[in-house]
């Protein structure tokens, strides 16, 4: 499975949670950490990582930032072309029982072959969150710093947070108890976290060019949307309007 996306919408997440949900073991593959300064030292490094994974097997298999395999642009004398048709090779010939997860920000970084069938079943796009993932996971982040959801205007935040992907609520929630120990100290309140997301310039608008770009991508109809109905029936509409 191929999860591609905005940078902070739940991709490393879901892998984990992928894990925690079959009770399997979690191997994240930095394939960033492969390369070496000698020759033939990735091409090493990564048969000892893909052995291991399937000595560890039945597992998961989550590599991280799959696009760093081709920072290079070719000029290591070939070696990122190497890391990455084994790790497509293997993927597409292995037995052993792994289920990979592979994570990607940049779709235009990745080689057309990389996303054919029989080397990941589904290639899902995660977008930014929309009015209700918003308020779920503005509920989330309360309640794992403590705070009782029900005490906040959620629904406000969440119309505030529009065009935020959840790092940014989360970290909007951070800075909002910094305020509010900075002034007292006391509990944080609505208001608090209001002020915080207003400060924040989120990735869809500093990134402008560059989001709306993978979101195209998706009313391409080239992934399946990860996000709920809501995003879905958006997307499809988008494409019926381009295409009348």
């Amino acid at each position: 499975m191929a999860l591609i996306g905005i940078p902070g919408t739940g991709k490393s997440l879901t892998a984990k949670m992928i894990s925690g949900l079959w009770r399997l073991p979690l191997l994240r593959l930095d394939v960033g950490a492969l390369f070496g300064s000698l020759v033939g030292e990735s091409e090493e490094r990564l048969r000892l990582a893909l052995k291991i994974t399937e000595t560890v097997s039945p597992c998961v298999l989550w590599i991280d930032e799959l696009e760093k395999s081709m920072a290079s642009g070719g000029l290591d004398g070939g070696t990122s072309q190497r890391v990455f048709g084994t790790i497509l090779t293997w993927m597409q010939e292995k037995t052993s029982p792994v289920f990979v997860v592979a994570t990607a920000n940049d779709v235009q970084a990745l080689p057309p072959e990389t996303l054919r069938r029989g080397r990941f079943d589904e290639v899902f796009f995660l977008d930014l969150p929309t009015d209700s993932e918003r308020r779920e996971i503005l509920n989330v982040h309360l309640r794992k710093r403590l705070r009782d959801p029900a005490v906040f205007d959620v629904m406000r935040l969440a119309r505030l947070a529009d065009g935020y992907v959840g790092a940014e609520i989360e970290q909007a929630i951070v800075d909002a108890l910094y305020r509010a120990f900075a002034d007292g100290p006391r509990d944080i309140t609505t208001e608090d976290v209001a002020a915080a997301l207003e400060r924040l310039v989120p990735l869809s608008r500093s990134q402008r060019e560059r989001i709306e770009d993978l979101r195209s991508w998706l009313r391409d109809g080239r992934a399946q949307s990860a996000s709920f109905a809501e995003a879905s029936q958006a997307a499809e509409h988008q494409v019926r309007l381009e295409l009348a």
